[in-house]
């Protein structure tokens, strides 16, 4: 057991590590044998802010368990994952002994109760029955066979978990298609948004007039570099091209993570909050129909491209 301890029970890279983007979802199952003995790797792993293992392995092989949480960590870097071992040792009859000495005890209780009570005497099956009769042992397995059968399985569960990493590789590769059509749609969004917000003076100019020429008398008149004093006032406070610039900074921004791969998924989902914040902040600011609708749209968009950013490593 030595050796499990130190290099040979270390996890080793696998082939396959890359720097696209990988999904937190998968499942992997392994199954290998030695003569009649039996193993089973299930790995199943889904959403997680942080990486948690959950391994199960029967008992007598406890060792495994610090090495399938240090092969995780070296693999995953989020997601909850859940490990079970399932051995099967068909060579592993219990054997069956009868304590002699318990049977014996009770041989001498029985010769002391003849004649004191008139029941029928007792039988085999019922003597066995009673606790401590019958003994149960459970075979002992050597050091080296234990040693063999725990360094095979080490070998199958790295395999098992490249297996999920795979999977978790290709469900990353539809992530990132998602993902970039829904940056697509706030970028196309945040265009047309600037569209609108180009003509907000002249609509803020328009309402203004508007609302003076029903509010004052037909005699009186507003002067004309007063209303436009009131204009660029109200066109200040409604001006939204800040908030679109960063809009184009983030869509810029969570490409580059994309493009870059990796455990990226805390820094687009911080991403997907700031451009939550500047999509309020437009809709906040919105002076007309048009634009409060796009801030609307734009806001779904973003809330579509949290939810997959939820979904990556």
């Amino acid at each position: 057991m030595a050796q499990l301890a130190g290099g040979l029970g270390s996890p080793a890279p696998f082939a396959g590590d890359c720097v696209t983007i990988a999904s937190m979802t998968g499942f992997a199952r392994r199954q290998g044998s030695i003569g009649d003995f039996l193993w089973a790797w299930e790995l199943k792993c889904v959403n997680g802010r942080n990486l948690e293992v959950r391994c199960k392995v029967p008992g007598g092989y406890d060792p495994l368990d610090g090495f399938v949480r240090a092969a995780s960590a070296e693999r995953l870097k989020r997601g909850n994952l859940s490990v079970n071992l399932i051995v099967d040792d068909k060579q592993a009859a219990p054997a069956f002994r009868i304590n002699e000495a318990a049977l014996a005890q009770l041989g001498q209780l029985l010769q002391g109760l003849k004649g004191r009570i008139d029941a029928a005497p007792p039988r085999l099956d019922g003597l066995i029955g009673l606790k401590g009769v019958l003994e149960i042992e459970d075979q002992v397995v050597a050091p080296e066979v234990l040693e063999k059968r725990l360094l095979a399985m080490q070998a199958d569960f790295t395999a098992a978990l490249a297996d999920l990493q795979r999977a978790r590789l290709e469900e990353g590769a539809k992530l990132d298609i998602i993902t970039r059509q829904h940056l697509g749609e706030i970028e196309r969004l945040s265009k047309a948004a600037a569209g609108a917000a180009a003509a907000q003076p002249a609509a803020v100019r328009a309402r203004l007039a508007r609302q003076i020429a029903e509010l004052l008398p037909p005699v009186v008149t507003l002067p004309e570099e007063r209303l436009a004093q009131e204009v660029a006032l109200l066109a200040a406070k409604a001006d939204v091209r800040e908030e679109l610039d960063r809009l184009a900074a983030h869509v810029a921004a969570a490409r580059s993570l994309l493009d870059q791969g990796g455990a990226i998924g805390r820094r687009l989902d911080f991403l997907c909050q700031e451009f939550n914040r500047e999509a309020n902040t437009l809709c906040s600011k919105a002076d007309d129909l048009a634009l409060t609708n796009l801030g609307i749209e734009l806001k779904a968009a973003i809330e579509q491209l949290r939810e997959q950013a939820q979904n990556i490593e």
